[in-house]
């Protein structure tokens, strides 16, 4: 199977240098991920800019849990945290940094609060199928971390403080100078807390649960002529997480983790011909201490080179060829796991054809052939289109291919991982229907998943715990989401409320799944009058199950959580903000047995100069 690399190799190089053609201004904002543009025609995704990450500043699962369509499971406050994603596992979530999948090569998932929040721009949250483009774990959706560098904008710098209950800081820099041929932009972000917030009614204090996290980002953009420009974007992150414990008496522990990613694209962009050759180096290292005062008792560490290209032709006005072509090394090391000196080669080959026979449609066609070393590894499709049925509505539909091959914990892990695992594998159609009138937007999407060869880990004969592909699943629901946004004089006004509805079963033992709530609603509102803005958020989750009995005792009850916030600008460049979390003080929890905080609040500044 992995005799077909060779040939893979050679049509990346061919791909990897400009091409003539006549000449075509480039864009003044660069934009990473340029697939990303196209995948908006077809399939829902939510924009968060900055002003909206800022609502919920203390961490990306506050951002998720109240400004999108996904469940969070988190365990306390700031700690371990999972997406479940129209009714998917956390490792068929796709995490993408600058058009570059990111999930962890030893668990397949992000841990979303230790991808940090404040060092992008602005999120991108995809709903639905996307490995023809983003490969591996794309099957519920994806999450887009996206960094941004503009032309011809001058200096400009922000500064923004936090302080807020359970002695919680977060502050980050941003400064950034461009002209019409460079661009550079810094971002440095540092957070911690002492995150020792208490449950009375739960009996629950949140011991030995503090954190703090660095972040640095640094990206340079330069213009060597008006068809060719060359990007690097970078980014290092620490964290330090001490893991909540139930009693004084108990054992502490904590988790270490340390990420280092770097992206060279060179974009070639003519009038009929646009090509993006890019080189990263992705690192993960974790550290994990059963006993915070001894040695760590696990660890690992990982590393991905990364070759990609995406060429695009144009072979008439209204259709576009598309070839992305991509090679892997995946490296790792565990500590005390089994997990010795791996390496995996892996590439792929996708073709997409987009035609836009009129103004009213688009559609767009992609096939992939995936090669990863040892693993047989599925041939993948997608098909797609918008059509305008009329000036107030259009309808989009979806059918895809999707897969997840298993981790190097899967695989490796002593005593218990398993060579033979097969790629999960989902089929799913989506059928997407937008309505809009003045500045109100309504999106209802329908969607039907199944997903086979689940990988879960079970208890064998010999009493050890080892993967093996079990499951079948089901999933079908709803997600809808209404969009309002006005201005007129001083005023200015947004309301975005969406309402999602799973059903996901196991069809061997006809069972909901764990921690995938049935229902799910959330609201964010803000009006502006000159110089002062209030914002309301509200989020509610129906009954989720913790059990695969489906146990009513063991399983989280409802609950409706609101926020409110007040900010303030003064003197054209400085903003004052006040929020207050969990307004009416509700008992909640996202993961059993770790309650998140009651009522809790925090101020902040920001300054723009």
């Amino acid at each position: 199977m992995f005799k077909t690399l060779p040939f893979f190799s050679a049509l990346l190089l061919l791909f990897s240098f400009p091409i003539s053609a006549q000449e075509k201004t480039i864009d003044t904002v660069f934009i990473f991920d340029n697939q990303l543009v196209n995948a908006k025609k077809i399939q829902k995704t939510s924009k968060l800019k900055e002003e909206d990450l800022l609502k919920n500043a203390t961490n990306l699962s506050e951002v998720l849990r109240f400004q999108s369509p996904v469940y969070i499971k988190e365990s306390g406050r700031g700690m371990v945290s999972a997406p479940s994603f129209r009714g998917t596992t956390a490792q068929q979530t796709a995490f993408v940094w600058n058009g570059i999948n990111v999930n962890s090569q030893f668990l397949g998932q992000g841990d979303i609060n230790n991808l940090n929040l404040l060092g992008y721009d602005n999120l991108e949250i995809k709903s639905g199928g996307g490995s023809v483009i983003y490969g591996s774990s794309a099957i519920g959706g994806t999450i887009h971390l996206n960094n941004e560098l503009s032309f011809n904008r001058g200096l400009k710098n922000s500064v923004f403080f936090e302080y807020g209950s359970f002695e919680t800081y977060n502050t980050f820099l941003k400064s950034s100078f461009s002209n019409e041929k460079l661009s550079v932009k810094l971002v440095a972000n540092y957070s911690e807390s002492e995150n020792d917030y208490e449950v009375p009614e739960k009996q629950y204090i949140n011991l030995n649960g503090q954190y703090h996290q660095k972040n640095f980002s640094l990206g340079f953009g330069y213009k060597i002529d008006e068809r060719n420009t060359f990007f690097w974007q970078s980014h290092l992150y620490s964290g330090n997480q001490h893991y909540p414990t139930f009693s004084e008496f108990s054992t502490k522990t904590k988790y270490l983790t340390d990420n280092f990613r770097s992206l060279l694209s060179w974009n070639f962009k003519g009038e009929k011909v646009q090509n993006i050759l890019k080189w990263a180096y992705l690192e993960e290292e974790f550290d994990y201490f059963q006993n915070i005062d001894r040695p760590k008792s696990s660890g690992g560490i990982g590393k991905n080179y990364i070759a990609k290209n995406d060429f695009n032709y144009s072979i008439k006005e209204k259709i576009d060829f598309n070839l992305i072509t991509e090679f892997q090394v995946n490296k790792a090391e565990g500590y005390l796991s089994g997990i010795q000196n791996i390496s995996r080669n892996a590439g792929s080959v996708a073709v997409l054809i987009r035609w836009k026979p009129s103004k009213k449609m688009y559609l767009e066609a992609g096939a992939k052939k995936e090669f990863v070393e040892k693993i047989e590894a599925p041939f993948l499709f997608s098909f797609s289109g918008n059509i305008q049925l009329a000036d107030y509505y259009s309808l989009t539909f979806n059918a895809s291919k999707n897969f997840r091959y298993p981790t190097f914990n899967d695989l490796y892990w002593k005593p218990g991982g398993n060579l033979d695992l097969k790629p999960e594998i989902s089929h799913q159609a989506e059928l997407g229907n937008r309505f809009k009138y003045k500045n109100f937007k309504l999106n209802l999407t329908p969607y039907y998943m199944r997903i086979e060869n689940m990988i879960r880990w079970l208890p064998t004969s010999s009493g050890i715990w080892s993967p093996i592909n079990t499951e079948k699943v089901e999933s079908y629901g709803l997600e809808s989401q209404l969009d309002f946004e006005n201005s007129f004089g001083k005023n200015h006004a947004k309301i975005s409320a969406g309402f999602i509805f799973t059903h996901s079963k196991d069809l061997e033992t006809n069972r909901f799944l764990m921690y995938v709530p049935k229902y799910k609603f959330f609201a964010n509102a803000s009006y502006g009058y000159d110089f002062a803005e209030i914002f309301l958020q509200g989020m509610y989750n129906g009954l989720t199950f913790t059990t695969s009995d489906e146990s009513i005792s063991d399983a989280l009850k409802s609950y409706f959580v609101a926020n409110a916030g007040l900010n303030l600008t003064f003197l054209k460049h400085y903003r004052f903000g006040f929020k207050i979390q969990n307004i009416f003080d509700q008992i909640y929890e996202t993961t059993a047995f770790y309650p998140l905080p009651k009522r809790n609040y925090s101020v902040n500044l920001l300054i723009n100069f």
